[in-house]
């Protein structure tokens, strides 16, 4: 009985922390210039950072991940061709992977 109640709680931990975890919006214009990074000749990928928010704009769909400076992470998804957001609450320094891209931002 006493394995079955840590499974349960183990569950709902995880769930709790999934649903926690921030998610990239779409946006129409960035409010912010991005800088231009790019991997390779044919993606080129804009990344800039404002006011708690990640903003990315990328030509192809690219996994982009988020890591905290201890490597623990915080974000990680396939987001579509266009620019994108994501709000990040706590103020730090990050690790960003875009593609084949990796670049340290501050919030």
């Amino acid at each position: 009985m006493r394995r079955l109640f840590t499974i349960i709680m183990l569950f709902v931990a995880l769930t709790a922390a999934q649903a926690a975890a921030p998610k990239w919006e779409e946006v129409n214009t960035p409010p912010v210039e991005l800088t231009s990074e790019s991997s390779d000749a044919e993606s080129t990928v804009h990344v800039a950072v404002k006011d708690g928010y990640v903003y990315i704009h990328t030509n192809e769909q690219v996994t982009v991940k988020i890591f905290t400076i201890l490597g623990q992470l915080i974000s990680s998804e396939k987001v579509p061709a266009g620019a994108h957001r994501l709000k990040i609450n706590a103020r730090g320094i990050y690790i960003l992977k875009l593609g084949g891209i990796t670049r340290r931002i501050t919030i």
